[in-house]
């Protein structure tokens, strides 16, 4: 039990099991339930997408408020679900701002690969919506906010309004405003023309606002107007301040007074976990791992390939060259010259989906492929493979690696972000094994990749290497609790101004 309760208001645009384009949906769905469980009183804001209506959740009126937009007052319907918290008892409010015009739409950003053209106007709207709905809990419900976690730049508009046109209301004033950058690639860029959306002053249309090479960056006036920002991994919060990983905006972090704190991520622990999932055709554990070899077989029919006691690679990414996806195409005819078998689950970019799809039909009994997602087969794969592959060329913390850490399926990653953090390589170098978990890639070439794909095959090949590997894999804790004592502290310190 935390020793300082906080109101904890989170925004954000996805959150598991209500609505999910990738990995920050997860956090946001298992992050405030750690919190809970620490003590906290903790609210989940999101959209009232469609796809909600989909998640099996039912929702409940919990009041209206009346959000101001550049066209006016729109009346607005707030909608409550409650998740609880484990066994702890406690539980998390998930509030959801209903806008049919805005947010019932077939996806969440955007439709059929395209944008829609109106997102400042969306997330405009969610971060207006905020702040009216921080001033509705403490008038009615006498529920002061302490603080307002946000995350990405959906959300980023918060911090800015509360600091400018919002900072003297006498309802939101003493709130603390913490900003967790999921991936900095990602930044909310509109035209110039659009600006008036926000319902700022155009005096903060400016390089010290939220301009950016004649373009709004919501993304920087969250990182200039927060009080604290955060990122989702050690070496990440590094990575950012330079030129190759800050994608623009390294200058607007080094400037600020603090520089950005990395907190890993951690898994559900409870949904990923291989004596209990109900994916799998069998279940184990580090003490007991003979039902992989059950799931191995099981996948490997499951692919149509052979069933044979070679090492299955596993693939489970967007087909992207930012996931490194182009590089493992380019390896492949020299992958199948070795003894193993490669699965790859994802979909991406056309040109790399149908490279993907010729390699599978000249190798139909080395390479299984399935273009599309499939939440089954993701674990089904984290199950029965040998080796999981992720040589992302960057990766702010990842979570397959710790899927694949939790099922003892032993991960091959770029050294880059939370993957340097959360993976303990062994190298050719090494006599034994140690703490090892798995094997980094240590530059961004096919040359790297390969390399430590023919040393994590060879590593295979002895028995007893590879069980410590996947026993301390297996035995490492991935779990959300690490990372929630972290911000519990953070926020801490914050609300007593000490940090």
């Amino acid at each position: 039990m935390t020793r300082h309760p906080l109101n904890l208001l989170m925004v954000s645009s996805e959150a598991v099991p209500y609505a999910k384009t990738g990995g920050l949906a997860d956090v946001t769905g298992a992050l405030p339930l750690e919190l809970a469980k620490l003590g906290h009183d903790v609210i989940l804001l999101l959209p009232r997408y469609r796809c909600l209506s989909d998640s099996g959740r039912s929702f409940r009126s919990v009041c209206r408020i009346y959000v101001p937009t550049p066209h006016g007052l729109v009346d607005t319907l707030i909608e409550e679900d409650v998740m609880p918290a484990g066994e702890s008892g406690r539980q998390v409010r998930v509030w959801t701002i209903r806008n049919e015009a805005l947010f019932d739409r077939p996806g969440l950003y955007q439709d059929q690969g395209v944008d829609y053209p109106d997102n400042l106007d969306r997330f405009s709207f969610l971060c207006r919506a905020t702040i009216k709905v921080m001033a509705y809990l403490r008038a009615a419900c006498r529920w002061n906010t302490h603080i307002l976690h946000l995350h990405d730049w959906q959300t980023a508009l918060c911090a800015v309004y509360l600091k400018t046109i919002d900072r003297d209301r006498p309802e939101v004033q003493g709130v603390r405003t913490v900003l967790t950058l999921h991936n900095v690639g990602y930044q909310g860029l509109f035209p110039e023309d659009q600006f008036e959306k926000t319902g700022l002053p155009p005096s903060l249309y400016n390089p010290a606002g939220l301009e950016y090479y004649g373009s709004v960056n919501l993304l920087k006036g969250g990182m200039v107007f927060a009080d604290y920002v955060t990122t989702v991994s050690p070496t990440y919060a590094r990575e950012i301040l330079t030129p190759e990983f800050g994608f623009g905006l390294e200058g607007v972090l080094r400037n600020r007074a603090d520089l950005p704190m990395g907190i890993l991520n951690g898994i559900d622990i409870d949904r990923w976990n291989p004596e209990t999932d109900s994916y799998l055709p069998a279940n184990y554990s580090v003490i007991d791992r003979s039902g992989k070899q059950v799931c191995k077989r099981k996948l490997q029919r499951e692919f149509q390939l052979p069933e044979t006691s070679v090492p299955i690679l596993g693939v489970i990414a967007r087909l992207t060259s930012q996931k490194g996806l182009d590089l493992v195409e380019a390896i492949i005819p020299q992958l199948m010259t070795m003894d193993l078998q490669l699965v790859i689950l994802g979909t991406g970019e056309p040109e790399l989906e149908a490279k993907f799809t010729m390699l599978q039909a000249r190798y139909p009994d080395r390479i299984g492929l399935r273009i599309g997602f499939d939440e089954g087969l993701a674990h089904r794969i984290e199950g029965g493979a040998d080796v999981f592959v992720m040589p992302s060329r960057y990766e702010p913390c990842g979570l397959s690696q710790l899927y694949s850490l939790r099922y003892g399926t032993v991960p091959v990653v770029r050294k880059t972000g939370g993957l340097a953090d959360t993976v303990l390589p062994l190298t050719a170098q090494d006599g034994k094994v140690g703490l090892a978990t798995g094997f980094h890639v240590e530059k961004d070439t096919a040359e790297a990749l390969l390399a430590a794909l023919r040393l994590a095959v060879a590593r295979y090949q002895d028995r007893s290497v590879w069980a410590q590997l996947v026993e301390a894999g297996m035995s490492t804790d991935v779990s959300w609790a690490r990372s929630a004592d972290a911000y519990d502290r953070l926020f801490g310190s914050l609300v007593r101004g000490t940090g």
